[in-house]
């Protein structure tokens, strides 16, 4: 495990219960707004916080090259023996440090459910790592929980506007936007949304 990445606290502990309630929910469901701006053609992808292998697993069934990141051990370990095609690796932001030679090789990137986990300055830093990454017109796919944090866990509000400005700041265009109700009965009666966003690399 990554060191000192204190947005995955809650999860090691919490392991068990959440692999098997993440897998239960369909690809398809959770980004069925976006489905239509995920690419057809096969193309290097990569999923960051990729915790079960879910996302990185249908991906790759759409015949794309997909590598995951996935800072807690649990979900990692459990995830590399179910999937052992795809690329595992123990990283995580704000600093993304093990794909520092990956510059610019990425076509699409997907960020669901683990921006909120970034603080303000991690999240300035981030921004500026994930769009290095990413190919000319290459896509930043985002899901970011808005509402009230769970027990055990550190989360923080995230706006859309500060995303999209952190973006533009680093060459991507917003593409899309669009906020979503949570799948879950629980989430739902809670208040938890989900903010969507899709920005493309113009920069470069």
């Amino acid at each position: 495990m990554v060191r000192g990445v204190k947005g995955t606290q809650g999860y090691s502990e919490q392991s068990a219960e959440l692999l098997s309630r993440y897998d239960n929910i369909l690809f398809e469901d959770v980004h069925a707004s976006v489905m239509h701006l995920i690419p057809k053609t096969s193309g290097m992808a990569l999923d960051l916080g990729a915790g079960t292998g879910r996302d990185a697993a249908h991906l790759t069934g759409l015949g794309h090259k997909v590598v995951a990141v996935e800072p807690t051990d649990e979900f990692r370990n459990s995830a590399s023996r179910r999937y052992p095609h795809i690329e595992w690796i123990d990283d995580a932001l704000p600093e993304l440090g093990k794909l520092a030679d990956r510059i610019g090789q990425f076509d699409f990137i997907m960020a669901t459910a683990m921006w909120m986990h970034l603080d303000e300055a991690e999240r300035k830093i981030s921004m500026h790592n994930v769009a290095e990454l990413l190919k000319p017109e290459g896509l930043l796919i985002m899901s970011i929980r808005c509402g009230p944090t769970p027990a055990g866990r550190l989360m923080y509000d995230v706006s859309a506007s500060e995303t999209k400005l952190l973006a533009a700041n680093d060459g991507l265009e917003v593409i899309f936007e669009k906020v979503t109700p949570s799948l879950g009965e629980a989430n739902k009666k809670a208040g938890v949304k989900w903010l969507r966003l899709v920005f493309r690399n113009s920069s470069r």
